[in-house]
């Protein structure tokens, strides 16, 4: 599989040449239910450490590493003291 994508490219005297770009990386998933963090830039980590603390991602608790409803589960449990 290739690090980069091949992209036509069309010069101004009308040589087509391809150019290499970067695969975008894959959508950040929660580790509890493996679905789709929102709110999550989909940035390599070069790019990601570029941006600023609330482009980054959701500031509360496990923001970025759980959904929004485990969480709830894991402060539901946590109150209760399973």
């Amino acid at each position: 599989m290739r690090a980069k994508m091949r992209v036509k490219r069309r010069t101004p005297s009308g040589k087509i040449l391809f150019h290499q770009r970067r695969e975008r990386p894959s959508h950040a998933k929660c580790a509890n239910c493996k679905s789709q963090l929102h709110g999550i830039s989909r940035k390599i980590p070069s790019e990601f450490k570029k941006l600023s603390a609330s482009e980054k991602g959701p500031e509360r608790p496990y923001g970025g590493y759980l959904c929004s409803s485990c969480t709830r589960e894991l402060f539901r449990e946590k109150a209760r003291g399973v």
